[in-house]
């Protein structure tokens, strides 16, 4: 059985518009996968595909106008949006962790960084607070916090963004979760950095039995460090499958655009620039809602596509997945 498996999740952003009409954006639209113990799993996609809005729900993080409206979320077999607001605090940070994008809007200005780490060890956990200052000394050396006995001592504002998104990885990892969130958890780290960082969790993930979603624009993150790999667009999972088969042969021509515009390919001359706005959300089109920004949309893609599997647990929801399976790029 899946450590998470989510099922059909749907949000909305609900609002008024000045005549007083509700309002509808279809953030995210059945969106579905799983994600086993010893396995890290990739979301990909542009800016608004609903990658950061997809963890939020499945934390139940959410705050008006957005409102999940559909779906369960399977964690260890029990679904996360029945249980009571005390359970599902006590579990977040404890076995699901969470690390955001802006660390400088997540630790307490007011509190010392060594504090911060002793006292979400204590809240989820009975230890002593010797031993926690232990751990939080020995968690901000693996996460490579130079000095980490003085850092102890330091206030957020005098962290550099590197060094502070570096406290908020070893604040999510300290408590040993069952399930890790990391969303672009590499920001504002150098090259040499970021990969020590991608190397723990990848280590942490199979040492100690866990699981982890990285949420990430960077596609080499993903082909080096993810197991599998999930698409989205418009709220809307496109393509699914084991990294290597979903980068190797791209099944969505939504997928194949990504692939076609990393910088490296750009830089050899073999990439094309992507382009072109995101459908409205509060105004979906009918059928493949990537079919305006497609170059092989045909009048049978204002038909809503089903997911076609192209191969062993890929899968790609276009109508014509399988004849893109062996095209080039």
């Amino acid at each position: 059985m899946a450590l998470l498996s989510v099922e059909d999740l749907e949000t909305h952003f609900v609002s008024r518009n000045l005549d007083n009409e509700v309002l509808v954006a279809h953030a995210l639209n059945g969106v579905s996968f799983a994600v086993d113990r010893g396995q890290v799993l990739g979301l990909v996609g542009e800016t608004g595909a609903g990658k950061s809005l997809t963890a939020q729900s499945v934390m139940g993080l959410l705050r008006p106008p957005a409102l999940r409206v559909g779906g369960k979320a399977l964690f260890d077999g029990t679904d996360l949006f029945e249980l009571p607001t005390d359970t599902m605090n006590a579990m977040r940070g404890r076995d699901i962790a969470l690390v955001v994008q802006n660390p400088r809007t997540s630790l307490d200005p007011l509190t010392r960084i060594g504090d911060q780490l002793v006292r979400i060890q204590r809240v989820h956990r009975e230890i002593s607070l010797a031993d926690a200052r232990k751990r939080a000394i020995a968690m901000l050396d693996a996460v490579g916090i130079p000095e980490p006995k003085r850092r102890m001592r330091a206030w957020p504002h005098e962290l550099s963004g590197g060094m502070a998104q570096r406290v908020l990885i070893a604040m999510a990892l300290i408590n040993d979760p069952k399930l890790l969130i990391a969303d672009e958890p590499t920001t504002g780290l150098d090259v040499t950095v970021q990969a020590q960082i991608l190397d723990l969790l990848r280590d942490l993930v199979i040492d100690r039995d866990m699981a982890a979603i990285i949420i990430t624009h960077d596609l080499g993150v993903v082909a080096h460090y993810c197991d599998r790999v999930v698409v989205m667009f418009a709220g809307g999972i496109v393509e699914a499958g084991p990294v290597g088969a979903v980068f190797g042969q791209p099944c969505h021509p939504y997928t194949r655009a990504l692939l076609a515009a990393t910088p490296e390919r750009l830089a050899l001359g073999s990439g094309r620039r992507f382009g072109g706005p995101p459908p409205d959300l509060y105004n979906l089109p009918k059928g493949c809602h990537y079919r305006d920004r497609c170059g092989h949309a045909t009048e049978l893609c204002e038909q809503t596509p089903s997911f076609v599997t192209v191969a062993s647990d890929h899968d790609a929801r276009c109508h014509y997945a399988a004849s893109l399976k062996d095209q080039p790029l």
